[in-house]
C-alpha cells in the first residue's frame, strides 16, 4: 500500500510538469536562501530535503522554547521534558539516545554546538539571536560532516544595515519571565551587534524551576567590496533544577510531581559556557573565494544527582577552511567547493558521593571522589562538492566527505584502576551523488543517494570495567531519496516532498550497566522509510486582510531488521522512541493595521517505548494559540503586543520519554516526562531605528 502512495505522488507530480506554467513570465520569484556553504544558495535549486524556519516561525510562539517551531518540519522530532533537557531525531536517527541529542551535528555560525562526545545542545542559543534555523535531513551534506541524522544550522542574528536599539518582556504561566535588551550599531566598514537576556521559570513540576542568563556579541570588522572579518561571542550562565522521568501511575494521577530521590536530592544541572569564533571571508579573484575560521567551544559543568555528583569541563578548538567558486568545461558550467576542518574535544570529568541522605533535607551533598578521567578527542575533516549545469534543465552534484577520529582517555582515579589508553578508527568515505531537473524556474525534482556515519559516544566505546573496547565500530548507512519543491499559483503556494529510504548497519546499542553508566555493542540493522509533505499557502483576501495557512506531515516507517540484545531478538520490531506519523497544521490572519490572529495544530502518533515493543506511549494532539498588534508609535519606534495559550484542550502528554527505562527493586520504570497542561504567556517589545 505504501509503494501504490508513492507511486501516485510521483504520477501526480510528473503530470503537473506537462500542464502549462501558471506563474507570469516576466515576474521575479523570491526563493528562500540557505547557508553559503552549499553548493546553491537557494532552496528550491538544493537538491536535498532542507527544513527552512524563518525568524518570524521561530518566535511564532513565546519566545523561549524552540521545540515548538522544530517541530513544524516533517521528518523531524524534538522532545522536551523541559528547557535544558531535550532530544532531536531525523527520520528516526537519534531517537533511542537516552537523555539527550547525537548523531546530528549543529553549528551556530561556523562555530560547532556538537561536542567531541557527539552529544548536541541547541536549545541554550536564545531565539531573538537566530535569524534563521536549517535543518538538512540524512547524510546529504558532504560539508557538514555526512551524519547520519542530518545537520541543523542556526544563523545568528546580525543586523548589518541600521542602528537599533530593542527591549523586550514575556511573562507566562508558573513564573515564567524573560527579558532581553539588545544594541546594534553599523558603519560603513563595520558593526557592533550586543544583546543580553535573562529567562527564568519556576517549572510547573516539582523540582524544576531554571534560570538561565546571556550576552551575545557579534559583528564584522574591516568590511570591503571584496573581503570582510567576522567575530563572535557568547557566553551563558544556567541553573536548571531536574524533575526527571516518572512511571505511568504517577504520570496519570500526579503528572506535576517529581521523581522522588531526584526532589529528595534537589538534583540540578549547572554550567557556564562559552562560545567564540573569528573569521575571515575574502575574494581571491573572480572564479574563486575563500573562508577561514577559528573557534572555541568552553562548557563548565556540575551536576548533582542522587547516585553522585558529576563534575565536568570541556574545552574544545578548531579551524575550518573552504574554498569557494567556478569554472567551465566546454559548454557546461560547474561549481565547487572543497575545505578541511579540524576539531579538538578536551574533557576532564570526576564524579563524587552525594551525601543527600546525610544532609537533613538539604538537598545534595559533596562527598569522597568515586571517578576521575580525561578524555581527548581529534577530528580531521576533509570535504568537496562539485555541481555541473550541463543545461537550463539538469544539474549533477557530487560529494565527498572523509573523516579521520583519534581519541585518548587517561584514567587517573581509583588509582588502582589506572591506565591510558588511545585509539583510532580507519578513516571513513562518505560519497554523495545527486541529479537535479528543473523543468521551469518554479519547479524542481531530485533523486539522490548518500553515505553517513554516526561515531560512538566516548562511554559507548567503554567495556563495563571503563576499558576502551576496540571492536566498537561507527553506525554507517546509505540514504536514497527522491523529492520535489514547487511554486504554484502565482507564487502564492510553495510544496515540498520526499521520499526516502535508509539502512543503518552496525547499529549502536547503549547497555545500561549502572545508575549512569552503559556500554556499547553493534548489535544490528535499522530501516527508515518515510514520505514527508509540507505546504504554505500566502493568500491576499483584500487590501485589509491576508491568510497564511500552513500544513506539513510526515508517514515513517522505521523498524529494526537484525536486533539481537542480551540474548533477546528484536527483528522486526518497530524503532524505539520514535512516532511513525507525525503532523502540523496553522493559519494566520494578518491586517494591514498590524492586527493578527494565529492558531496552530500539532498531532503526533504513539510510539514504543522499549526494544521488545511491550509498552507504548498514547497519541496526542495540542492546539496553540496567539494574537497580536505591530504598530508604529512614530518614525524609528515600533511596537509588538501579543498574548497566547498553549495546549487550549489541556491534553495530558508524554513531551518527552526516557527510552528503554530500567526498573530497579519493586518500581515500575520511570519512562514518562509530562509536558505543560494549559499555560498562557504575554510579551511587549519596543525597536527603534536611528
Amino acid at each position: 500500500m505504501r509503494k501504490n502512495y508513492i507511486l501516485i505522488i510521483i504520477l501526480f507530480t510528473l503530470k503537473t510538469f506537462s500542464q502549462s506554467d501558471t506563474i507570469p513570465k516576466g515576474e521575479i520569484l523570491k526563493e528562500v536562501t540557505i547557508s553559503n556553504f552549499h553548493i546553491n544558495d537557494s532552496l528550491l535549486n538544493a537538491p536535498a530535503s532542507i527544513g527552512i524556519l524563518s525568524q518570524k516561525e521561530l518566535q511564532a510562539n513565546n519566545n523561549t522554547d524552540i521545540s515548538i517551531a522544530i517541530n513544524r518540519i516533517p521528518g523531524v522530532y524534538m522532545q522536551s521534558a523541559n528547557l535544558t533537557t531535550n532530544r532531536i531525531s531525523i527520520r528516526g536517527i537519534g531517537a533511542r539516545t537516552p537523555y539527550g541529542t547525537n548523531k546530528i551535528r549543529a553549528f551556530y555560525g561556523n562555530i560547532p554546538l556538537t561536542s567531541g562526545n557527539s552529544e548536541t545542545t541547541i536549545e541554550d542559543i536564545d531565539l531573538e539571536n537566530i535569524s534563521q534555523v536549517e535543518i538538512i535531513k540524512g547524510p546529504l551534506s558532504s560539508i557538514y560532516g555526512a551524519g547520519l541524522g542530518g545537520a541543523i544550522l542556526l544563523r545568528p542574528k546580525i543586523n548589518s544595515h541600521k542602528n537599533n536599539a530593542s527591549i523586550s518582556t514575556t511573562h507566562g504561566s508558573y513564573g515564567l519571565s524573560k527579558n532581553t535588551i539588545s544594541y546594534g550599531l553599523n558603519t560603513n566598514s563595520s558593526s557592533l551587534n550586543i544583546s543580553y537576556h535573562n529567562l527564568k521559570t519556576d517549572g510547573w513540576r516539582e523540582n524544576s524551576s531554571y534560570n538561565r542568563e546571556g550576552i551575545t556579541l557579534a559583528g564584522e570588522l574591516l568590511r570591503k567590496k571584496k573581503s570582510k572579518f567576522s567575530y563572535f561571542f557568547n557566553h551563558t550562565y544556567l541553573k536548571a533544577f531536574i524533575p526527571s522521568s516518572i512511571n505511568k501511575q504517577m504520570f496519570d494521577e500526579n503528572p506535576q510531581a517529581g521523581a522522588p530521590t531526584w526532589v529528595d536530592s534537589k538534583g540540578f544541572k549547572q554550567y557556564k559556557s562559552i562560545l567564540g569564533g573569528l573569521s575571515y571571508e575574502f575574494e581571491i579573484n573572480k572564479n574563486l573565494n575563500n573562508a577561514t575560521s577559528v573557534f572555541i567551544n568552553y562548557k563548565d559543568n556540575n551536576e548533582p544527582r542522587p547516585f553522585d555528583v558529576l563534575l565536568q569541563t570541556n574545552f574544545a578548538y578548531g579551524a575550518r577552511t573552504a574554498f569557494t567558486g567556478n569554472f567551465s568545461l566546454g559548454s557546461v558550467k560547474s561549481n565547487f567547493n572543497f575545505g578541511l576542518e579540524y576539531f579538538r574535544d578536551d574533557y576532564s570529568g570526576k564524579t563524587l558521593e552525594n551525601l543527600y541522605q546525610e544532609n537533613n533535607g538539604l538537598g545534595s551533598l559533596e562527598g569522597n571522589r568515586l571517578t576521575q578521567n580525561l578524555q581527548k578527542r581529534n577530528f580531521y575533516n576533509a570535504f568537496a562538492q562539485l555541481r555541473f549545469a550541463f543545461s537550463e534543465q539538469w544539474e549533477l552534484q557530487t560529494g565527498l566527505n572523509i573523516n579521520k577520529t583519534q581519541f585518548e582517555l587517561d584514567t587517573t582515579f581509583p588509582t588502582e584502576n589506572a591506565f591510558k589508553e588511545s585509539y583510532s578508527y580507519n578513516a571513513i568515505w562518505s560519497p554523495q551523488v545527486s541529479l537535479l531537473y528543473k523543468p521551469n524556474h518554479f519547479h524542481t525534482l531530485y533523486v539522490s543517494g548518500s553515505r553517513g556515519f554516526s561515531l560512538p559516544s566516548v562511554e559507548e566505546t567503554l567495556t563495563e570495567n571503563g576499558n576502551i573496547n576496540s571492536n566498537i565500530k561507527p553506525e554507517s548507512g546509505y540514504n536514497f531519496e527522491v523529492g520535489g519543491k514547487f511554486y504554484f499559483l502565482d507564487k502564492k503556494l510553495y510544496t515540498e516532498f520526499s521520499v526516502y529510504s535508509m539502512q543503518i548497519n552496525d547499529l549502536l546499542v547503549a547497555q545500561r550497566v549502572g545508575d549512569d553508566q552503559y556500554v556499547g555493542i553493534n548489535a544490528g540493522k535499522t530501516l527508515h522509510q518515510g514520505i514527508e509533505f509540507s505546504a504554505d499557502y500566502r493568500l491576499i483576501v483584500n487590501a485589509f486582510l491576508s491568510i497564511n495557512p500552513f500544513v506539513s506531515a510526515s508517514i515513517g516507517k522505521y523498524e529494526f531488521r537484525e536486533f539481537i540484545d542480551n540474548g533477546n531478538d528484536f527483528s522486526g520490531n518497530k524503532l524505539t522512541g520514535v512516532p511513525a506519523n507525525k503532523a502540523n497544521a496553522g493559519i494566520t490572519f494578518s491586517t494591514r493595521i498590524g492586527l493578527y490572529l494565529s492558531a496552530d495544530y500539532q498531532f503526533v502518533d504513539k510510539l514504543p517505548l522499549n526494544d521488545a515493543n511491550s509498552v507504548y506511549s498514547d497519541s496526542y494532539k495540542i492546539i496553540n494559540l496567539k494574537t497580536g498588534y505591530n504598530f508604529k508609535i512614530f518614525d524609528g519606534l515600533t511596537s509588538k503586543i501579543a498574548f497566547g495559550i498553549n495546549n487550549i484542550t489541556e491534553e495530558n502528554y508524554a513531551s518527552m520519554i526516557l527510552v528503554n527505562a530500567t526498573a530497579f527493586g519493586n518500581a515500575t520504570p520511570r519512562y514518562y516526562y509530562p509536558g505543560l497542561p494549559v499555560n498562557y504567556y504575554g510579551n511587549i517589545s519596543f525597536e527603534y531605528l536611528f
